[in-house]
């Protein structure tokens, strides 16, 4: 065809026209664990990217071993490599193959015409040799990557054997380049070995190393980054290094102030140092104490610890609670006069509330059961003079000891009243014993002068053994002669008390936080728990946050002593407060405080302390009981004791105590203010007790709960009537007095052997009776040698029951055959008699 036409473009028939497909897809077997695989198809997408050349045609950009080929192309034989691998006709992935292997070969050449490396130093060398094996085992890297870092190490090593050439000799110096420039390219020859790719067959796909991962199979390769887990690990070593700093001494020690109390646990003591509970711990096991983190130790241990730790101890006390709770002495200024308390003393039935009643122009004597007081009271009374005067009634009876003992010593005058007719008795030598043990002054009413028999005269006289001088005879004891029936002299008994209040020059501070001490308790429907209170200093106010004994709370309401509602109470008066969470004990301090967490945590420590307390007299009373008990020396009367307020309950508990003996006792299960509940004959029932309620009474469901269980309930309104009851109770337990009673004696004047009976003593009665059945003592020269019964009593061949004085008749022994002629039998009975406290 000649040059001039046109050559028709056209295909030609079997061929096809079509593109070079970029999209290469194949089978990997993926490989599991246990031994599972599966096939999974793999595609690979070949990306070809055109863009003008320098002629303003379209051009393919070439992949980055491509382009640096062309870059090195100058270099020795790469471009001659390039031209022979396209002549002969390779494949596109072989071509590339062969390409990198010329770049890896070109590189170094021209890294060591451009740079000089001096050879390493000796230990260098060693260091490279012991790391070679190891950088053999390790897995391909990227190989641009490892380039890049062999390069930065070659650099560090360059400039440490500049610094190192300046310090030596020059002729040193130029046989250690020569040396290091032989071990470096012994070096960079094992480098090039290592990146050297394995040689491969033509048409072989070259293997892949490492997991495939879905990214790898689909060519989207993302940069790694850092791990969770890798950040954790630093982290934990960071803290693992600070940790080594800090106990070599490197580190900068915390010391603290470590607050220890009394007891405290494990885990919270190591809080308090800042320290982990494990060390804590640890230090415990070399002091050989095994603790777990919420174990408690003792304050003596938990020192040697903070100690041991290296900070400072500063031990306080479970009671440091209570330090402040009470204010300090008030100053002088802000002191103002108050009134006076005066509790009334004397011996029961003497007159003592009748003399209260007058003064009051009140009967409450005649409410009281039994006609004796055995509740304490509190009044507050006018006086001519304007003031007025506080008075707290205290029961005679001998069981209300710890009453009077309580009522002395919240008081500033002490009124003993002593009947004319009677004079000194016993509660009034226990009265004045209480006014002298709280060293107040002590006023002397004689009452009950309107009787006939009166004599103030020998009342006057009775005193002085007691140490009581009245000044009719010389003395300071003020007395005056009055009468409660007659109502005569009683201002001049007020007109007493005024004076001696005068002398003592009573005076308080009422503008600070109230404290009082607490006269009664008692539990009344409706309103809970009503606890009478004499405040002694300061001002009780509604809403007040109070401490009362072992207890707390707010004061919700205040009742003055004829029921009447009061906002607040001054010193020296006398009032019903509500709102308390528990029934304190009679005779316990009220403290007024800041706030409800303060007030809480001072309840709690004295409620720990009083339970301790008994819990360690319980178990010291109960282990004696019960060996006296076992061995048969004691038993026991347990009861449950209600009544309607402390005081009574207080009294019941020391009367049945002091009847107790070394054989008998009683043992009070459980003791309360209120009603007879389901609870209390419950615990009755288990414990086989009886019920004792005094001016209370049981319940519906108690009662019948009592039926069902045999539990008997016994109540009592008069204290003279429990303690009687209990006593003939307690009586039935002891051990009835064994007696001895003589009936005869007899004379053994002939022994007789009887077949298949023994020896029988032919005897004369010389004294009594002898009964047969009785006990006999057999005496030989005055002595005893045998005790024993009789076996048989005959009189002549029959059996008879007696033998009178003056009569012979024949006695066998029970097994006794010892018998001699001249020998005495004593012949007597024992009986029981039961026995009384």
């Amino acid at each position: 065809m000649s040059e001039g036409k046109k050559k028709t473009l056209s295909l030609s028939r079997p061929g096809k026209l079509e593109l070079e497909k970029t999209v290469g897809s194949g089978q990997v077997r993926q490989k599991f664990s246990h031994g599972r695989s599966k096939m999974v198809t793999v595609e690979v997408r070949k990306k070809r990217t055109y863009a003008p050349d320098s002629g303003g045609h379209m051009a393919e950009i070439k992949r980055d071993s491509e382009a640096a080929l062309v870059a090195l192309a100058p270099a020795e034989g790469v471009s001659d490599s390039l031209s022979q691998a396209d002549s002969s006709g390779l494949t596109t992935e072989e071509r590339a193959t062969r390409a990198r292997a010329l770049l890896d070969a070109a590189i170094p050449e021209a890294a060591e015409d451009a740079v000089e490396i001096p050879p390493p130093a000796p230990e260098d060398l060693s260091e490279a040799e012991e790391a070679a094996p190891e950088a053999e085992m390790e897995a391909p890297e990227d190989e641009a990557a490892a380039r890049l870092r062999e390069a930065e190490e070659e650099e560090k090593r360059k400039q440490e054997l500049a610094k190192a050439s300046q310090l030596q000799d020059p002729e040193e110096a130029a046989k250690g380049r020569e040396k290091k420039s032989h071990v470096s390219a012994k070096r960079l020859a094992r480098a090039e070995a290592r990146r050297a790719p394995s040689p491969t067959r033509r048409m072989e796909t070259r293997r892949r190393s490492g997991k495939l991962t879905m990214d790898e199979a689909l060519g989207n390769r993302e940069e790694r980054t850092r791990s969770l887990s890798s950040i954790r690990r630093a982290r934990e070593k960071e803290r693992q290094k600070q940790k080594q700093m800090k106990a070599s001494g490197e580190g900068l020690k915390i010391v603290r102030d470590v607050v220890i109390p009394e007891s405290i646990t494990v885990q919270d003591l190591a809080n308090r140092m800042a320290e982990r509970s494990a060390d804590v711990i640890r230090a415990l096991m070399k002091m050989d104490v095994m603790a777990s983190a919420d174990q408690e130790i003792d304050a003596d241990t938990a020192e040697l610890v903070v100690v041991e730790f290296g900070h400072n101890v500063k031990r306080v006390r479970e009671a440091d609670v209570e330090i402040g709770l009470k204010g300090g002495d008030d100053d002088e200024a802000s002191l103002v006069a108050r009134s006076p308390v005066v509790t009334v003393m004397g011996h029961v039935d003497h007159g003592k509330t009748s003399l209260l009643d007058a003064v009051r122009s009140t009967d409450v004597a005649a409410g009281e059961a039994g006609g004796i007081t055995q509740h304490i009271g509190a009044y507050q009374v006018p006086t001519p003079a304007g003031g007025w005067i506080t008075f707290i009634d205290t029961p005679g009876h001998e069981a209300f000891t710890a009453m009077r003992a309580r009522g002395a010593r919240i008081t500033d005058i002490v009124v003993l009243v002593v009947a004319a007719d009677d004079g000194i008795m016993t509660q009034t030598i226990e009265a004045i014993d209480h006014a002298k043990a709280a060293e107040v002054p002590i006023i002397v009413a004689i009452n009950k002068i309107d009787r006939p028999d009166a004599d103030p005269g020998r009342v006057r006289t009775e005193l002085l053994k007691h140490d009581l001088v009245v000044e009719e005879m010389g003395g300071e004891v003020l007395t005056v002669e009055v009468s409660a029936k007659e109502k005569t002299n009683l201002d001049k008994l007020l007109e007493a008390i005024h004076l001696q209040a005068e002398l003592l020059d009573l005076k308080a501070n009422p503008d600070r936080l109230a404290e009082g001490s607490i006269i009664e308790t008692k539990v009344e429907r409706g309103r809970g728990t009503v606890v009478t209170v004499l405040v002694q200093r300061g001002t009780l106010k509604t809403g007040d946050i109070l401490v009362a004994g072992s207890e707390s709370g707010r004061v919700r309401a205040l009742t003055d002593s004829n029921g009447n509602p009061l906002d607040e109470a001054g010193p020296a008066m006398p009032v019903e407060v509500l709102g308390l969470t528990g029934t304190p004990a009679a005779g316990e301090d009220v403290v007024v405080v800041e706030d409800e967490a303060r007030a809480r945590q001072v309840a709690e420590f004295r409620r720990r302390q009083r339970r301790d307390a008994r819990t360690a007299a319980t178990r010291s009373t109960l282990e004696q009981m019960f060996e006296e008990i076992r061995e048969g020396k004691a038993s026991e009367l347990p009861v449950v004791i209600k009544a309607d307020v402390h005081g009574s309950v207080e009294a019941i508990i020391g009367a049945l105590g002091a009847m107790g003996t070394d054989e008998v006792r009683t043992n009070v299960l459980h003791s309360g203010i209120g009603g007879i509940n389901e609870s209390d004959v419950g615990l009755a029932g288990a414990s086989g007790a009886l019920v004792i309620g005094f001016n209370v009474r049981a319940s519906r469901q108690a009662r019948d709960l009592a039926k069902r269980e045999g539990v008997e309930i016994r109540y009592y309104s008069v204290i003279y009537n429990v303690t009687d009851d209990i006593r003939k109770v307690m009586s039935g337990l002891l051990a009835p007095a064994i007696r001895e009673h003589v009936l005869g004696n007899a004379e053994i004047r002939q022994v007789f052997n009887i077949t298949k009976t023994g020896k029988v003593a032919g005897c004369m009665v010389t004294e009594g009776m002898v009964k047969r059945g009785a006990k006999v003592r057999l005496l030989r020269d005055d002595v005893v040698i045998h005790e024993g019964s009789l076996s048989q009593l005959r009189r002549f061949k029959d059996d008879v029951k007696e033998v009178k004085v003056g009569t012979e008749c024949g006695m066998a022994f029970e097994n006794y055959q010892d018998v001699k002629e001249g020998d005495s039998i004593e012949c007597y009975e024992i009986e029981e008699v039961a026995r009384e406290l």
